[in-house]
């Protein structure tokens, strides 16, 4: 997929512009097929053959040979678009903690204004998950005219106690290191970030999961500690893919502003806007996006169609699911 970047002036739902601001995007390198428009997850990037592979390339199930696939980076991200990673212009020196609280409605009227910018009046599938969900959800009810089929992959249309929970006890562990609020460089807050890193991930999966995948080889271990080396690795390896801390609390920051309905009437009659086919899928073992809470509001769009996969992977489900999602999408 070939990279892109624009600049635009934004003007955010918290108050002031964000001006001069950086979009940076990946799309098919030719205009061809149906227009499928990915919103990724957390600490992903704009293209998706890099964090999807098994999903996203030539021969697999969205294939930007036969379709036009298009994915931007959100606002906040460490991978382009503008965020405390880029330079702030009105100081020369890097946003770091100055930059503006963003919502999950800017990061769509980002895409939106990527929209535009390409020429597309219709996106004929709209796939979002978690967080990258949220996005999908604000959009196909910002625009609902634009957006033929949807795709919400275990997400919700409001962020709910539990996940702002999860998301707060991440921000502490970022504030619990003294290097982030220096806030002299990128490599601020490391050790925090790895740590929340480590949170995050305990949220993303499950019982099973881990289970399977982080026990014991030795029956008579006497410290068990497979597990705990699996999670500082996890943490490393974030850094080693270059995201910094300032980046990852500005995308916690904009996933508590989460709410289809705020100023809508609520989110029962903010979904009701939608026209776009849409199916919601849900993991029976996320623990961030229950089944019951899924297939609760799934009920409020007009025709959804809800889906419940199983899984011993919890919310990395959507990840590592490919041949169950694969049908899915293909439907």
């Amino acid at each position: 997929m070939r990279r892109h970047e624009i600049i635009v002036d934004l003007p955010l739902e918290a108050g002031g512009v964000l001006k001069g601001a950086h979009l940076v995007f990946h799309t098919s390198e030719e205009r061809h097929g149906r227009v499928i428009w990915i919103c990724h997850a957390l600490t992903a990037n704009s293209n998706p053959e890099d964090w999807w592979p098994e999903m996203v390339g030539p021969g697999r199930t969205i294939d930007p040979e036969r379709d036009y696939v298009v994915c931007v980076n959100m606002l906040g991200s460490s991978y382009g678009s503008e965020s405390p990673a880029r330079e702030n212009p009105a100081t020369g020196k890097l946003w770091l903690l100055d930059f503006p609280r963003v919502t999950i409605r800017d990061s769509v009227s980002a895409f939106i204004a990527v929209r535009k910018h390409l020429g597309i009046e219709k996106i004929d599938l709209l796939i979002g998950a978690s967080n990258g969900g949220f996005n999908a959800v604000e959009w196909a009810v910002t625009e609902p005219e634009r957006i033929g089929r949807a795709l919400f992959l275990c997400t919700a249309p409001r962020i709910s106690p539990f996940m702002g929970a999860t998301i707060e006890a991440q921000r502490m562990a970022l504030e619990a290191d003294p290097t982030f609020r220096e806030a002299k460089d990128l490599s601020g807050g490391a050790a925090g970030l790895k740590c929340a890193r480590a949170q995050a991930l305990i949220s993303y999966r499950c019982f099973k999961g881990y289970g399977r995948t982080q026990a014991e080889e030795d029956p008579d271990t006497l410290f068990a500690g497979r597990v705990a080396s699996y999670e500082r690795y996890q943490g490393e390896k974030l850094l080693r893919r270059g995201f910094d801390a300032y980046c990852y609390y500005t995308q916690c920051n904009a996933m508590d502003s989460h709410n289809v309905g705020r100023g809508r009437g609520g989110v029962q009659q903010a979904l009701g806007r939608i026209q776009a086919r849409c199916t919601v899928v849900a993991v029976d073992t996320d623990q961030i996006f229950p089944p019951a809470e899924s297939r609760e509001w799934s009920r409020w769009i007009p025709g959804a169609e809800y889906i419940e996969i199983s899984s011993d992977f919890g919310h990395d489900g959507f990840l590592l699911e490919i041949a169950k999602l694969s049908a899915i999408i293909m439907k």
